[in-house]
């Protein structure tokens, strides 16, 4: 199968020095692109900014915004069997990049922003018979919002997992399907919950 998946944050910049940005480290997504790679699959991985090295084998487009993941995911969306969106995309930008620095006045900065693309609820929209799961990142209500989340998004499987997992091996996680949960990963290595979840996309 050829199967599309996206790590990391995404960067909001604010103007050329300065961004909006997130905790998340992209081990996730690298460790659900080793696992399918490793279970023989062709594998695109669309990356945020992280430190982390790419899996042999695999192909790595490197994107910073919101913006920028939109449009790398949707010119290889065509092509993908199934796709794993791990990636924690922000949901807000800023409406206005200032060029340069800006300089600090010791004034009140009113920073306006304005909603990114829904990826997940384009792919959704676009689904056909590809196999299409996503992460929902939950502080409270995580089980309610998350199959909230598969239900609006059309998908055919939901991770729900929290910011305890941020820049961390391990993770614990629920995996939702149409009919419910899956499987609860407790404290369990991220390689692992990755080998499980690819299995799913490819329908094994």
């Amino acid at each position: 199968m050829n199967i599309l998946i996206t790590a990391g944050p995404t960067y909001e910049y604010i103007d050329q020095v300065r961004y909006l940005a997130n905790m998340s480290s992209g081990k996730m997504g690298y460790e659900l692109a080793r696992a399918a790679k490793g279970q023989g699959h062709q594998v695109t991985l669309i990356s945020g900014p992280t430190g982390l090295k790419a899996p042999s084998g695999v192909r790595l487009i490197k994107i910073n915004s919101a913006q920028q993941m939109y449009q790398a995911v949707m010119k290889v969306y065509a092509k993908s069997d199934a796709v794993i969106m791990a990636a924690a995309v922000s949901d807000y930008t800023p409406a206005h990049c200032f060029k340069g620095k800006m300089k600090k006045t010791g004034r009140t900065l009113n920073l306006k922003l304005i909603p990114t693309v829904d990826i997940l609820r384009k792919l959704g929209q676009r689904k056909g018979k590809r196999v299409l799961i996503g992460f929902a990142l939950e502080t409270d209500n995580g089980r309610r919002n998350a199959l909230k989340k598969l239900r609006e998004k059309n998908l055919d499987y939901v991770v729900l997992n929290s910011p305890d997992a941020f820049g961390s091996d391990m993770s614990t996680v629920e995996i939702y399907s149409r009919d419910g949960l899956v499987r609860r990963f407790s404290n369990t290595s991220k390689k692992q919950i990755s080998g499980f979840i690819v299995k799913l996309a490819s329908g094994c």
